[in-house]
């Protein structure tokens, strides 16, 4: 390559980068020009609704900065989501301070656990399983979901519990599967029609969740005894399309 093409080429890009600063310097000056006019409108919404008195909102370059406190962290959503619904926002930053009444990390954990186990009763929830953890108010949950359904039931029921801090989703979507579908329904039947087990079916909890993911099996919940574990791993294991089956389901003594 000659030298007065290596000069051309660096002039080329040279004049790449300086419109590409140009485009972006004109994109924030277009969303500055709206700051006042975005704020003034957040800040109306804001003071129309009671839940919101203790929240402020800042604008830079089109990005909403929310800050003050509210009682529940469901109540922080809402805002965020009061915020970004408004015409010309570009983003939120959400620095909303949940307050609330201080609820220790074991009491906020086991009301959060009964409250997952015990809100939804019936057919889908053999297929969904959630474990939840807390620290200093912040809430962690894992677990599968086969439709979503259940997902966002739970973060529901974890954001409108007194307390909650913050929460950090961890939950996961089984893929859609025809084939999948039909291992759950011979697992589940196999479960719950066997007569060691059948007494689970009529828990409203349903104790022994059925996950299935590309015909890997795996067994959730609480059983009564080690033999319960057992016998249900073992008829886990000789459903047809079960490619493997991971027990881990909990003895626990009532």
């Amino acid at each position: 390559m000659t030298r007065k093409n290596v000069f051309q080429r660096l002039a080329g890009v040279v004049i790449a980068v300086a419109l590409l600063t140009t485009m972006m310097m004109a994109e924030a000056s277009s969303a500055a020009r709206f700051d006042n006019q975005i704020q003034n409108t957040v800040t109306q919404k804001l003071e129309s609704k009671r839940q919101f008195s203790n929240v402020q909102a800042s604008v830079e370059d089109g990005i909403v900065k929310l800050t003050g406190t509210v009682d529940l962290y469901q109540r922080k959503l809402d805002a965020a989501k009061l915020a970004r619904k408004t015409a010309n926002v570009q983003g939120v930053d959400n620095l909303i301070t949940v307050a609330g009444p201080n609820v220790s990390d074991a009491q906020l954990e086991q009301k959060l656990a009964t409250k997952l186990t015990y809100v939804r009763e019936g057919y889908d929830i053999t297929f969904d399983y959630f474990a939840i953890a807390v620290k200093d108010g912040v809430v962690t949950v894992e677990g599968e979901d086969r439709t979503g359904v259940g997902r966002d039931e739970a973060l529901a029921d974890i954001a409108y519990m007194p307390g909650v801090k913050d929460v950090i989703n961890n939950i996961s979507l089984e893929p859609v599967s025809i084939f999948d579908d039909g291992v759950r329904l011979r697992t589940m039947r196999v479960i719950y029609g066997d007569p060691v087990l059948s007494k689970y079916a009529i828990d409203p909890a349903r104790p022994i969740r059925i996950i299935v993911v590309n015909g890997h099996v795996t067994l959730y919940g609480a059983v009564d005894s080690t033999m319960d574990k057992q016998v249900a791993g073992i008829r886990a294991s000789q459903i047809l399309g079960a490619f493997t089956v991971e027990n881990k389901l909990e003895v626990v003594k009532s």
